[in-house]
């Protein structure tokens, strides 16, 4: 045997039996609301081109992503996003189509997480793209919407969706004179919310009401006080635009009922590039990470030929499924609720007589015992309290 034979790679594991059901439960759920507000799934291939995820939105760090070669010696991915090749499926496959396009996904996407312990390199991801439609604020509400939805349908009470525009770090950003590594340093520590090394850095590049806001941006979360301090800490016309639209937004979702649920973050600032736009991230009580993601993303379908605004979100199935299943809200299998045995020369007819069963709704199994003794004994272990012995006639045996 070898030293791998009964081990899985790091960041990947088995499912067994209960982890498997609740995943699934929670995938059906999703894929009917998403059918309900008229989605229609698509599937893209676990195996990419490498290229598809280095255009000038795609910057996907070539050291997170699993690469092999394919028959030509080229370079392709195993999917670390589900975004992308979809704007790759809709610009090939569904040019002619009419807008807006509705589609949702159910895969897996695969990141190497090798530096962040405990993190999966596998990740079932259910979600939806909006992909058209002249009026930009009414498909972002239809997104957000189903978005509440979502995270309302394993945790009505307590979820909570943080919304954010990533125009307003972005315009910061872009009056900073500073190379593509310090930019993207800045991003990260401010997704990671560290202050001090925030704080470090910003003070090497300079002393100004730009650096101050960027330095300001990671604690501008809360409510509707948000939009004025991030008026006051820097406000031009493109920013106060910015603001304006997102304080909108939070308002309609106030409107309907959602203002104790919905916070403003605009310290949201993904490790993807392609967001133009209004972005989000939905949690539910007592899980630490955000197991939902999305936002704008206007400039993508263009890099594939097709210029139309979208907009999308990410569900995470597997931690909504461990949150489900730590809580009790998780079906539990059903053992069978019988057996059925077949006496020697009757073994066609048990398993039509199973069959049948099956056919009415019954949980079954099939006997694969040679005496009635066994058959008992096993049903006994499994909690099996009724044995269906097929013979010349059908009896009855209870254990």
């Amino acid at each position: 045997m070898k030293i791998n034979d009964l081990i899985t790679p790091e960041g990947t594991r088995d499912l067994l039996f209960n982890d498997c059901l609740a995943r699934r439960t929670v995938e059906n759920k999703l894929a009917a609301i998403f059918c309900g507000f008229g989605y229609s799934e698509v599937v893209t291939p676990g195996i990419e081109f490498y290229d598809l995820f280095s255009g000038s939105s795609r910057n996907f760090k070539q050291e997170n992503m699993y690469k092999l070669t394919d028959s030509k010696g080229r370079l392709v991915a195993m999917r670390p996003d589900s975004t992308i090749p979809i704007a790759r499926l809709v610009c090939a496959r569904l040019k002619e189509a009419k807008l807006p396009l509705r589609l949702y996904y159910n895969q897996s996407v695969y990141e190497n997480n090798a530096l962040l312990k405990g993190r999966s390199d596998e990740t079932v991801q259910a979600g939806i793209e909006l992909i058209g439609g002249e009026n930009l604020k009414r498909a972002d509400h239809e997104a957000l919407c189903i978005a509440v939805e979502a995270l309302a349908e394993f945790d009505k009470d307590n979820f909570r969706l943080e919304i954010g525009h990533i125009g307003y770090f972005k315009e910061l950003l872009a009056k900073l004179e500073v190379d593509e590594d310090t930019a993207e340093e800045i991003r990260t520590l401010i997704a990671q919310k560290n202050y001090p090394a925030l704080n470090d850095l910003l003070d090497r590049v300079g002393n100004d009401r730009i650096t101050n806001a960027l330095k300001q941006l990671p604690r501008l979360f809360g409510g509707a006080e948000v939009f004025e301090k991030a008026a006051q800490l820097f406000d031009d016309e493109k920013t106060a635009a910015i603001l304006e639209s997102l304080k909108e937004v939070y308002n309609r979702l106030s409107d309907m009922g959602y203002e104790n649920k919905i916070s403003v973050d605009l310290g949201i600032v993904s490790h993807v590039d392609y967001y133009t736009g209004i972005v989000f991230k939905g949690y539910l009580s007592g899980v630490g990470r955000s197991v939902l993601k999305g936002g704008r993303y206007d400039r993508l379908l263009g890099e594939f030929g097709c210029p139309w605004p979208a907009v999308g979100f990410a569900v995470n199935c597997d931690a909504v499924a461990n949150y489900t299943r730590k809580k009790g809200l998780a079906p539990s299998l059903k053992n069978a609720g019988c057996i059925v045995y077949g006496e020697k020369g009757h073994l066609v007819e048990a398993i039509a007589f199973a069959r049948e069963l099956v056919r009415q709704g019954n949980i079954v199994e099939n006997s694969l015992f040679d005496t009635v003794d066994e058959t008992k004994d096993y049903a006994a272990a499994k909690g099996i309290h009724k044995i269906y012995v097929v013979g010349e006639n059908v009896s009855e045996i209870e254990v």
